[in-house]
């Protein structure tokens, strides 16, 4: 489908049963519709081979249709000019190097979610490209960063946008520098082994900008279209504009679109939005409005990715802790890899922006920390801010807790609090661009972040540093960071502590407590039960003066565990423990 360049010239085929004839212009034929024209193919398909046209060829459709002479851009098309101009044939060669890049296992992922257009501005005249982000990876691998989320990238109108309305789903957003600045961008990520994971938009199109609204001129009840349900399935939050995924040649659109990006582009994974609303036209679990085409919609792209690329991750975003959206296909389920879990980052935000110490909820977060889907721990993605959390009325944390004072203590004592619990629980471990800086307000789409942050809160990133290479293992003596197994084993709600055991196969080096403090109320030496006997040494705390000069460097120091059941373990120890912070504490491998 699309523009298809070969050896001999360009191959143009498009989908418009409702047309009468269709003819390929632009300026290389002073838009003349009888030089160029397609024929027609069987169930509405118009396809023709030019051998004049080649890459680089700006170029419409002109369809004669019932209700008159239409010219629309090709739904297909890789690049435009602009989301108002022309389609253009892309070039689909590129030169990839040595990209052997080998995708880490899923327990060991670290996601960073960035907006590209804001995640590095050099030029306050313009949004930042992928060339632009390319200059920071650099940043992201010494963080410990091995894989990116993009927010959309497809081309929308005008040149700022969080990417939420596509209005060309196949071509990369020509603000962003286009197709080939993305695949450079991927390539670079690679080099540095990071995974480029890209977020994809298929519960709605458009609105604006929407070459697919009306395509070939057919329509009923005044709807989108051939591309659109044209009834009360269309309604969406974000216009009539639901595609209507039941009709064969609109799921082949989405599926080669999920397809393309995976194989042509080599990105890791998708993560999929708001997929309760093409489950359901609500967006709820109300099975009178339920879209049963939707749903097997993203079975099918599932089954197809897994089937030819099943080292490649696939992300829901569905926020209703429906595990049948992370189940085999084989149980009836959807299929994907993994989802955002709304059980985590609700009540652990709720717990890190209340004012009052007496008001957290200890059980609320302990069911957070347990939590997982189909018993699988790494079928969530868990998070204290994403683009969502951010923005529509909210702010980053550090705001949330203190409006206008983010960088006091209290926002940076108790967002790094929460930090540490997204790097320690069980799960795939998530931070939003900006977070490892404090970055303050909310997330907007013109406000590009300010790096000179990362010099003046250097000991914050150090911070966050820390906590992945801990996750990630890399000194070998935290592998239960890496594991399924996670225990609240210690829940002190009146003092607002809690403490957990996480393990992968357990013994020295691999299992690991996290103990956490809640409140604003220093603990000298606080005791909890300890799996096993022998030194257990604190790996980290959160109240180092290193990640802060106005932390207090409590001391906390290692303990030798001494025999005696404590909160059912057959040991126990004592720890010092600060206000708002978190020691993470684990044994020499022996």
């Amino acid at each position: 489908m699309g523009a298809i360049p070969h050896e001999q010239g360009t191959t143009f085929r498009v989908w418009a049963p409702a047309a009468t004839a269709v003819s390929v212009v632009g300026p290389f034929n002073d838009w003349d519709a009888t030089t160029h024209p397609l024929t027609h193919e069987a169930d509405g398909y118009w396809a023709a081979d030019f051998a004049d046209l080649g890459p680089g060829t700006e170029y419409k459709f002109q369809l004669t249709t019932p209700t008159g002479e239409l010219l629309k851009n090709d739904p297909y098309t890789r690049e435009v000019t602009h989301s108002a101009g022309n389609s253009v044939v892309h070039n689909p060669d590129f030169d990839w190097g040595e990209d052997a890049f080998q995708m880490p296992a899923w327990n060991e992922l670290v996601v960073y979610e960035l907006h590209v257009g804001t995640f590095h501005a050099p030029d306050p005249e313009r949004p930042g490209t992928f060339y632009d982000a390319i200059e920071k990876l650099g940043h992201l691998v010494e963080l410990g960063i091995n894989a990116v989320e993009i927010m959309p990238a497809t081309e929308f109108p005008g040149a700022l946008s969080w990417g939420y309305n596509p209005a060309h789903p196949f071509a990369i957003e020509i603000d962003y520098g286009g197709p080939t600045a993305f695949k450079e961008f991927i390539k670079q990520a690679h080099r540095r082994g990071i995974a480029v994971i890209l977020d994809v938009v298929y519960n709605h199109f458009g609105p604006g900008d929407l070459d697919l609204w009306q395509f070939d001129g057919w329509q009923e009840n005044d709807g989108g279209g051939i591309y659109f349900y044209n009834d009360w399935r269309a309604e969406t939050p974000w216009g009539h504009n639901r595609p209507d995924y039941g009709r064969e040649a609109v799921r082949r659109y989405i599926r080669d679109n999920a397809l393309m990006w995976l194989e042509d582009y080599r990105v890791d994974g998708l993560r999929c939005d708001a997929i309760a609303h093409i489950r359901n036209v609500d967006g709820t679990n109300d099975p009178s409005r339920d879209l049963p085409d939707g749903w097997s919609l993203m079975k099918w792209i599932n089954e197809e990715i897994r089937e030819r690329m099943p080292w490649k991750i696939t992300i829901a975003e569905d926020l209703m802790g429906n595990e049948y959206i992370t189940k085999s296909p084989e149980e009836e389920g959807q299929g994907f890899s993994t989802q955002w879990d709304a059980r985590f980052v609700y009540p652990v935000r709720d717990a890190l922006v209340t004012p009052h110490d007496a008001d957290r909820n200890m059980f609320a977060v302990a069911e957070a920390v347990e939590a997982r889907y189909n018993g699988d721990a790494f079928q969530r993605v868990v998070y204290t801010e994403s683009h969502d959390e951010v923005a529509n009325g909210k702010a980053r944390v550090p705001e949330e807790i203190m409006p206008g004072e983010a960088v006091s203590w209290y926002p940076k004592k108790r967002s790094t609090l929460g930090a540490a619990l997204v790097f320690t629980v069980p799960g795939i471990p998530m931070i939003f661009q900006g977070q490892t800086m404090l970055a303050d307000g909310s997330f907007s789409d013109d406000q590009p972040l300010d790096w000179s942050r990362a010099e003046e809160h250097a000991g914050l990133v150090r911070l966050y540093h820390d906590l992945i290479r801990l996750r990630r293992n890399l000194d070998g003596n935290t592998r239960g960071l890496l594991g399924q197994y996670v225990e609240v084993h210690h829940l002190n709600n009146e003092d607002k502590i809690l403490a957990y055991i996480r393990r992968d196969q357990g013994g020295p080096g691999d299992t690991t407590i996290v103990l956490c403090n809640f409140a604003d109320r220093a603990q000298p030496s606080y005791t909890i039960g300890l799996p096993r006997s022998g030194r257990w040494r604190v790996r980290f705390n959160s109240d180092w003066e290193g990640y802060d000069q106005e932390f207090g460097n409590f001391e906390s120091v290692d303990t030798q565990a001494e025999e005696g059941v404590y909160d059912d373990q057959p040991y126990h120890g004592t720890f010092g423990l600060a206000p708002y912070s978190v020691l993470i504490i684990s044994q020499d491998p022996q």
